[in-house]
């Protein structure tokens, strides 16, 4: 099946409870895998996906439901960003109303969505508390959720994105495959003679980088050794600051999944045992 977002969970959900075996790929997985096409229509694309699952059949992987929990959060998360977002345009506004305009009408305008401001300061509040009321009424959840925030910088809303996205760390499961996933992973574009730089794709989830830029910035102010390699590669070797981030970034996830892989918080001061 080609991966159409909320449109294909009832039929997947069908599907799963007829126990059929099923495969979800991405259109843009399947389109880039054909070569140069020409023409669409949906008779074509059925082809063309059938095409693609016996060429690569040796390699499909079995689509499975995520867990009801891990679906509740999903939902929620999507909630509150909607809820945020509504919350920005009404508030941005009213901050630049007062630059322009008499201060009565500023007011009167801040007062006509004050109500409106609350009822969603009330929304959102409810829905964070339904977040960690599942993450605490289930162990798996409550454990992964722990140490992942064990490391410097990641926060809750990190954290619940990071649990969301890998499947409670079963779809993704190594710190390289999410570094690519969030468009962290630098890739070199060489032929020949030409010698390009590193650079990320722009082909990434970008809440997830977005979040974990803003867990950089944090690790860079509040973890020491992070910080003197941040200050170390600006100051002294003259690098790009957003480049030194990025691999902060890096850095965090690999220490989150090392952290979940070895099911042990994050340790400060970690001295190796020699034997």
């Amino acid at each position: 099946m080609e991966h159409t977002g909320i449109y294909s969970n009832h039929l997947l959900s069908c599907l799963y409870r007829k126990k059929a075996n099923i495969c979800l790929e991405s259109a843009t997985q399947i389109k880039k895998s054909l070569g140069n096409l020409r023409g669409k229509n949906d008779k074509v694309d059925s082809v063309r996906i059938a095409a693609y699952a016996y060429k690569n059949r040796e390699e499909l992987r079995l689509w499975e439901p995520r867990r009801d929990e891990v679906q509740q959060l999903a939902h929620l998360s999507s909630t509150r960003s909607r809820l945020i977002k509504a919350k920005k345009m009404l508030k941005t506004p009213l901050k630049e109303y007062g630059s322009f305009v008499k201060d009565s009408v500023a007011k009167r305008n801040t007062d006509m969505c004050s109500n409106a401001l609350k009822g969603i300061e009330a929304s959102l509040e409810k829905v964070e508390k339904s977040i960690f009321a599942i993450i605490s009424a289930d162990a798996n959840l409550k454990r992964l959720f722990s140490l992942v925030t064990s490391v410097c910088g990641i926060g809750k809303v990190t954290a619940v994105h990071m649990l969301i996205t890998t499947n409670e760390f079963k779809d993704i499961n190594n710190a390289k495959s999410y570094a690519c996933y969030a468009g962290l992973a630098p890739y070199l574009e060489e032929s020949g003679i030409f010698k390009g730089k590193g650079r990320v794709s722009h082909m990434a989830n970008k809440k997830i980088k977005t979040l974990l830029h803003l867990a950089a910035l944090v690790a860079i102010q509040y973890n020491p050794e992070l910080k003197l390699y941040y200050e170390r590669k600006v100051n002294i070797e003259k690098k790009n600051k957003m480049s030194v981030i990025n691999a902060v970034r890096n850095k965090l996830v690999l220490r989150v999944f090392a952290c979940v892989n070895q099911n042990r918080k994050y340790e400060k001061n970690y001295l190796s045992l020699v034997a």
